[in-house]
């Protein structure tokens, strides 16, 4: 049996066909879900091994970033989402889907359903659409490798990553959460405009203590082919995007972990 992965969308959600693209290029199956039909069908979910909320502006962010479709997987689907996840699946948040996943408590997920931090209004006060450089401290993640880094980029007004508590953003340091910064070039800590947000820690993305759950603000589904890096006709063509190592490390989890061979 090949992969399979659900593609959440609803209201205001504009990234999941590129979410899509990224998934099949990596070898997997995929569907596309709307958050009503899985509320009406929630034994579905159990046909999946990865679950992705993808980026985008769900119910337009009218209530806050995520919060709307936070509150629905909340109340309508909390019990599917709590036998997918213990049953060792992997769960992905991009940008809206980051803000969602912080938003339900699943990240950090110190307390697993009890949020802990949030993406709040960038320190710029505009929506920032460049592309950033990420570089991924020790980390206990599935799906990101030490000291790797990445070029990717964002699209957001809130990705601004906040913790309620110092001894929260520790824990989250402690443990190896970190999954991505924000850096300079030379992949450095530096401030605004490398660090687009002003996100503590320059924090870019987090998994939680399993390291199955992950959320980034950057978007890899939008630099998964090699024309989509805007330096290539300086530096030329190389082999594959570099967000596209996210899906394909996704898929090879599955495959070895879950025993779901790719078709």
């Amino acid at each position: 049996m090949p992969v399979n992965v659900l593609i959440l969308r609803t209201a205001g959600t504009n990234c999941d066909q590129e979410t899509d693209f990224a998934f099949q290029l990596a070898g997997a199956d995929t569907a596309l879900v709307h958050v009503n039909a899985l509320r009406a069908a929630p034994a579905r979910m159990s046909e999946f091994q990865i679950l992705v909320i993808p980026g985008g502006f769900s119910y337009g962010d009218d209530l806050g970033a995520g919060k709307v479709l936070a509150n629905e997987l909340l109340s309508s689907l909390r019990e599917p989402l709590e036998r997918f996840l213990d049953q060792g699946k992997l769960l992905i948040g991009i940008c809206n889907g980051f803000q969602v996943l912080v938003k339900t408590g699943l990240l950090p997920g110190l307390e697993r359903w009890r949020q802990q931090a949030t993406l709040t209004f960038n320190d710029s006060h505009v929506f920032e659409d460049r592309w950033t450089y990420l570089a991924a401290p020790e980390n206990v993640s599935v799906l990101v490798g030490d000291g790797e880094r990445l070029y990717l980029p964002v699209a957001h007004a809130e990705g601004k990553f906040v913790a309620e508590s110092e001894e929260v953003l520790r824990q989250i340091r402690d443990k190896g959460q970190i999954v991505y910064r924000y850096t300079d070039p030379e992949g450095k800590p530096a401030g605004y405009p490398w660090n687009p947000n002003g996100s503590v820690d320059d924090i870019a993305g987090i998994c939680d203590p399993t390291g199955r759950i992950l959320g980034l603000m950057p978007h890899p589904e939008r630099h998964c082919l090699p024309v989509h890096d805007p330096r290539w006709p300086r530096e030329g063509l190389k082999e594959e995007g570099e967000g596209l190592r996210i899906f394909r490390r996704a898929v090879q989890f599955v495959e070895e972990k879950l025993g779901a061979p790719a078709g």
